[in-house]
């Protein structure tokens, strides 16, 4: 693992979003849900996609808080265009759980 300076950390800017919308993904090389979060203010509604359908249903993440870095480029993933990269960690089998809030916090707040 290569080690990075606390600079480097802050660099990311990690919000809360909630998600206002989700989609399968069939064409997605792996099992994928789209997303759309808004994180209200200036950032507004961005858009990913994600590898969640082990544990998530479209339905079941309309409403939720995710945590998002929002300050990367955009990334091509098949046809669809991410905007930012929601967070989560492996289970035990690999599958993606999502990092989130566990009380309700202001949408768009950042991790600082």
């Amino acid at each position: 693992m290569a080690e990075i300076v606390f600079d480097d950390f802050m660099k990311l800017d990690i919000r809360v979003g909630v998600v206002t919308r989700a989609e399968p993904y069939p064409e997605a090389r792996r099992p994928a849900i789209k997303l759309w979060v808004d994180f209200g203010g200036t950032l507004g509604e961005r858009k990913s996609s994600a590898q969640l359908t082990a544990h998530y249903t479209p339905e079941t993440l309309i409403g939720t808080s995710v945590m998002a870095v929002v300050n990367f480029p955009p990334r091509q993933i098949g046809k669809f265009m991410s905007e930012i990269l929601v967070l989560g960690v492996p289970d035990a089998a690999g599958e993606v759980v999502l990092i989130r809030p566990d009380m309700d916090v202001p949408i768009g707040g950042s991790l600082f």
